[in-house]
């Protein structure tokens, strides 16, 4: 719209701006007074509000100024609207104020557009126009709404934007670049992914299938998604199996596009070396499972329905203090391996975080890029990865039970996955 300004008058588009956002506004409140009580009950509708929109821009631009022509046409405006709610209220008993509201926001719309960014100004009247149909949108939402899904998002919002904020930046330990900011980021971040996640399937594919669990879950934790789908796979309707193992093997998938992210997030110099084989190996994960799929439902060994899975929340403060409790642990041993073996000791270490949850590891690795180089942080990572893939599918043989038919399609399937992954490593190891 700034270019328009090149070729047209600034008065011109402003008050073409206006007349039109607007009258876009005011078309929302005619349909709402023909879907509900008709036009009586409201203060206007197209037409009304597009005059409203016309009138806030002549009193601006006469005297832009000292803007009283434009706050004196507010006051007029409010007393009509004051005047209206009251017989809305006496009459017809509605008490509603968001057309009230609305109308304000048209009439300011002259001063947005002539002082503020165009962007700004789509935005504010795309914003108005949004809320104002997803009524009914937001009152499903609301009923969808878990007793304590507000606390969740308070807590959220606790530790991100009041906690992390408050830490100080200085080592904990002389020595060790170990700082309760570095500590609670890490945290925050991880915390921030498994909240998406569980937000996705509680609101977004609330009656998902297996498959869709295993995508999901993969974006919080694979390890612990892959023991879920292990033990629900022994009260699972028979023939079921090659569907359990490519949801576990699409939760792999995904786990490799979430460490993509993280690392994106904390060192872009790592993400530039290590992503060509992060992304193979999650195309190569997820191609497996459609493989699996495939061959399962052309054996007839898949049932297809929506077998709802747990949504449970993930955003536990207990979860949290683990984690950080975790990262400290490991950014204690890493500093200790490198200090006294270097990164041959590096290398074993990755291999054995691999046992347990590698995302503090790895984001210790990625917040400590001066213990090691860039390279060797890569590679660590990537063994890391690899190893707990191993230790997924011992969690998906054991949970799976005893003599479960499960078993030939998990060894299969994550066989073929390590294989690939193996392979891909030793390229990295050959090119680097």
């Amino acid at each position: 719209m700034e270019r328009l300004y090149d070729y047209l008058p600034r008065e011109l588009v402003s008050f073409l701006l206006v007349t039109i956002f607007s009258l876009l506004i005011g078309l929302t409140q005619r349909r709402i007074a023909l879907r509900h009580a008709g036009e009586a009950t409201h203060f206007g509708t197209d037409r009304t509000f597009t005059f409203i929109g016309i009138l806030g821009y002549l009193l601006y631009i006469l005297d832009p100024n000292n803007l009283v022509l434009f706050m004196g046409g507010g006051l007029v405006l409010g007393v009509l609207l004051a005047v209206n709610y009251f017989v809305k209220q006496s009459q017809f008993h509605l008490f509603g104020v968001t057309t009230i509201i609305i109308a304000l926001i048209t009439y300011c719309l002259a001063p947005i557009i002539c002082t503020q960014p165009s962007w700004f100004s789509v935005l504010v009247v795309v914003v108005v126009l949004l809320l104002t149909e997803s009524k009914h949108t937001l009152t499903e939402f609301v009923q969808k709404m878990k007793n304590d899904d507000i606390v969740t998002l308070a807590k959220f919002l606790a530790i991100s934007g009041i906690i992390l904020p408050m830490l100080p930046h200085t080592n904990i330990i002389p020595g060790i670049n170990l700082t309760p900011y570095s500590i609670w980021l890490a945290t925050v971040v991880v915390s921030g992914i498994s909240y998406l996640s569980y937000l996705l399937k509680r609101y977004v594919f609330h009656e998902s299938g297996i498959l869709v669990s295993g995508i999901i879950g993969g974006l919080y934790s694979s390890t612990a998604t892959i023991s879920v789908l292990a033990r629900k796979s022994k009260n699972a309707h028979p023939g079921r199996e090659a569907e359990y193992v490519a949801a576990m093997l699409l939760a792999i998938s995904m786990m490799f596009l979430r460490f993509m992210v993280l690392i994106l997030i904390f060192s872009r110099d790592i993400f530039y070396v290590i992503y060509p084989y992060l992304l193979s190996m999650s195309i190569a994960a997820g191609c497996i499972a459609w493989f699996i799929y495939i061959r399962g439902k052309k054996k007839g060994t898949i049932v297809i329905d929506n077998e709802e899975d747990d949504s449970s929340n993930p955003l536990e403060f207990k979860v949290a203090l683990i984690f950080a409790f975790l990262f400290v642990v490991f950014t204690i041993v890493t500093h200790y391996v490198i200090l006294y073996t270097g990164s041959k000791g590096l290398n074993v270490l990755s291999i054995v975080a691999g046992c347990s949850d590698i995302t503090p590891f790895v984001l210790n690795l990625l917040q400590n890029k001066e213990a090691a180089t860039v390279v060797v942080i890569a590679a660590c990572c990537l063994q890391a990865i690899v190893s707990n893939i191993a230790v997924n599918m011992g969690y998906a043989l054991f949970f799976s039970g005893k003599g479960s038919k499960l078993h030939p399609w998990v060894l299969r399937g994550f066989g073929s996955v390590m294989g690939l992954n193996l392979g891909l490593l030793l390229v990295f190891y050959l090119i680097r």
